[in-house]
């Protein structure tokens, strides 16, 4: 009996699709995804396997022509998955006249690559479909198209629309008769403005997941959102909302999951999370304007939270007690606020809680010694105005990966219990007044990638240690804590009579939201300004600033062994001695700061060899000699790169280099005996003019006047020495002479 089902799924397999599976005319699932196969479908034998139920193609280079011509004739075909190939346009992009055969249940070309540009529009062979469930067309441009609502018209059975960033434009046209069936809803990141239509509840009243985030609605929330008595997930932030939450969505006892973030929603904090709070397991009212004290008011029991977003609006107080008895809490964020007073001993109770940011409030006292945190992971607490030593505190041997303690007020030494964290990737305590040498005992952090002490008080020489860092970043820098599934495969594969091989890759139909989601982000200073890393782009960030310190001493040459580094800044300290040429294995390096130190002797024409430098600073040091040649980066710095050391030449600087023995320029030997023969020759030329005048005037004024003769004659008779003496101080005076002497 032959075989109806074949999975190649995952097997590395290139080039073209195998001509001998055109033999296998009997065949109804076919899973060839996530491989390497190349060229145009159309010349594929997959053309002629017409009795396919179920056909993946997905993670492949395969070109797809956009019209799908090819299994016009696969009359049984109910699932077609094509997401993350090449889509290309092999017919203009008028309405289609040819009519399929097939009556779809699932359709995903998501993540598609479009070869030929223009204005594409969708697959004209889904104006033909009337039996779809799920349908997935996100990430794909198509260069500006108005919302499908034909889709949902033609589709009564449709479950899942997902069209996310899919150049959605202009407002949102609704089909004209209500879509029963539908559960998903998903048209994030698009184009779409104007309002959300006041029909929208009555059109999908059985919707469990609502995205319209990242859009640009102007409205208030309708009330009616929260009379969608199984709607679970509702996502409208990033938009332009504005207004109170209605009451209505306040009340909702179906919703688990609320995402209003970046919106210009207002009204107090309470009682617009009163009820909230207690049913949701996630709220996120971020970026908002939303004011008022949360201190004063205490829920009957919250049993489910476990993300409670509210950072950057305008709450006031302290920190509410009613927090710390959360014990389901694992994302806490109530950063950019105005909270103030103490952080106290009850935060260790959220023994769940794997994210903590209380970052740019007004919060004061000391951090609490929690022993018992073990799943914290990230800790914000930067810009407060918290004081104290960090010898007892907190998490210690707890599996942080972020620590931040930024723009406060600790004093003492850097604790050596930080060593202990053994996956701790981002340091930064820049901005307080820690003292004391710099702590061996952290060159033992072998994840660390981004380490900010600058601003303080450290002293002593920079630890040759360092250089065994390896500064890669080594955990995600976002917290996932589960997620929520959208999912009828199962029940797809079962109506077919057919068997789920292998789920991996499939997550266009096999889909879940994790949105217990929370991207970090760090404040870092580097190329000469401050930026705010996230997501990919600080897991890609290595760097160390321990500038505005006290520290003394020379540059190791082991800091070129810091090949990952994209960032170094040493700023603003006492370091004497050489640059290292070594720096120039920092092949990464994007930002180097030397500047304001001691630094003596020249700079290492191999520094031309960083190339990836955009930002190089020696400004304010001792160095002397002429500058690297301007090739490469070099070609770019100006003279504010290198001011502040007289004793440097050559461009870009308005001062030339004269080499040491160019005849323009004697050598100080040569120069002292030639000097000393032209002086020895002017002497003896002034002294024997002086004295003939000096004899010749005396002569004449003793023969002028009679008295004055008679008293020279008496004078030199009686005191012939004295004269002499007279005569040889007159000489003195003249300027050969003195020089000469």
């Amino acid at each position: 009996m032959l075989s109806k089902q074949l999975s190649l799924n995952g097997n590395a397999l290139g080039g073209a699709v195998a001509p001998c599976l055109g033999n296998l005319t009997s065949l109804r699932y076919l899973d060839i995804s996530n491989n390497h196969f190349t060229g145009n479908i159309a010349s594929t034998p997959l053309a002629n396997l017409t009795t396919l139920q179920f056909l993946s193609l997905l993670n492949n280079q395969l070109q797809v022509p956009m019209s799908f011509r090819s299994f016009a004739n696969h009359s049984n075909l109910k699932v077609l998955l094509a997401d993350q190939n090449n889509m290309v346009a092999d017919e203009p992009t008028a309405f289609q006249t040819w009519w399929p055969k097939f009556q779809l249940e699932v359709f995903s070309m998501s993540n598609c690559m479009i070869e030929e540009h223009g204005n594409l529009q969708l697959p004209n062979f889904l104006y033909f479909q009337h039996d779809l469930r799920d349908v997935d067309l996100s990430y794909c441009d198509f260069g500006g198209i108005r919302f499908p609502h034909w889709l949902l018209e033609n589709n009564t059975r449709l479950e899942q629309l997902y069209m996310i960033d899919t150049s959605i434009v202009g407002p949102l046209f609704l089909p004209s008769h209500p879509s029963f069936n539908l559960k998903v809803f998903d048209i994030s990141n698009n184009k779409i403005h104007h309002d959300i239509p006041r029909n929208f509840c009555s059109l999908f009243p059985h919707l469990e997941g609502l995205f319209m985030s990242k859009n640009d609605f102007k409205t208030d929330i309708p009330p009616c959102l929260g009379g969608l008595r199984r709607l679970q997930m509702l996502d409208l932030s990033h938009n332009d909302l504005f207004g109170e939450i209605p009451e209505e969505l306040r009340m909702s006892s179906s919703l688990a999951n609320l995402i209003l973030s970046n919106n210009s929603l207002s009204g107090k904090i309470i009682p617009t999370v009163y009820h909230l709070i207690i049913l949701l397991e996630e709220l996120r009212l971020d970026g908002n304007k939303f004011e008022g004290e949360i201190s004063y008011f205490s829920p009957i029991s919250i049993k489910n939270l476990q993300v409670l977003d509210v950072s950057d609006n305008d709450i006031s107080g302290e920190l509410p007690t009613w927090l710390w008895d959360t014990i389901s809490l694992k994302i806490l964020d109530f950063s950019k606020n105005n909270f103030e007073g103490p952080i106290t001993m009850q935060l260790c109770k959220l023994i769940n809680l794997d994210f903590l940011d209380l970052s740019s409030n007004h919060l004061s006292g000391t951090i609490p010694s929690c022993s018992n945190l073990q799943r914290m992971r990230h800790v914000h607490l930067a810009n407060n105005r918290l004081s104290g030593t960090l010898s007892n505190v907190i998490f210690k041997s707890s599996p942080l990966v972020t620590l931040d303690l930024s723009g406060n007020s600790f004093t003492g030494g850097i604790p050596n219990w930080i060593s202990t964290l053994p996956i701790l990737s981002v340091l930064l305590l820049k901005e307080n007044q820690f003292d004391g040498e710099f702590p061996l005992q952290l060159c033992k952090l072998q994840s660390l990638s981004i380490m900010d002490f600058s601003h303080n008080k450290l002293s002593g020489h920079l630890p040759s240690c360092l250089s065994n860092l390896t500064l890669k970043p080594s955990e995600k820098s976002y917290v996932d804590s589960g997620g929520y599934q959208f999912d009828f495969f199962d029940d797809v594969m079962v109506h077919m009579g057919l068997t789920i091989y292998n789920l991996t890759g499939l997550v266009s139909v096999y889909r879940g939201y994790p949105f217990t989601y929370h991207e970090e982000d760090v404040l870092f200073s580097t190329k000469g300004a401050t930026y705010t890393y996230k997501g990919n782009i600080l897991d890609l960030l290595s760097a160390i600033d321990l500038s505005c310190n006290q520290l003394t001493g020379i540059i190791l040459p082991g800091f070129g062994n810091l090949s990952e580094i994209r960032g170094l800044n040493l700023s603003h300290n006492n370091l004497t001695g050489p640059i290292p040429s070594t720096f120039s294995e920092l092949k990464q390096i994007e930002s180097l700061d030397l500047s304001y130190n001691n630094l003596s002797g020249r700079i290492p024409s191999e520094l031309t060899e960083m190339t990836s430098l955009e930002v190089f600073s020696v400004a304010h040091n001792n160095l002397s000699g002429p500058l690297p040649d301007r090739k490469n980066q070099f070609g770019t710095f100006d003279e504010s790169n290198y001011e502040g050391n007289p004793l440097l030449c050559g461009p870009p600087l308005n001062k030339s280099c004269n080499g040491g023995n160019s005849p323009t320029a004697p050598n100080a030997t040569s120069s002292e005996e030639e000097h000393g023969h032209i002086d020895m020759v002017d002497f003896y030329i002034s002294f024997a003019t002086s004295y003939a005048i000096i004899f010749l005037t005396t002569i004449l004024v003793l023969y002028i006047n009679p008295y004055w003769r008679r008293a020279c004659f008496y004078f030199i008779e009686d005191r012939s020495i004295v004269c002499y003496f007279f005569i040889v101080d007159s000489l003195r005076q003249l300027p050969c002479f003195r020089r000469n002497i």
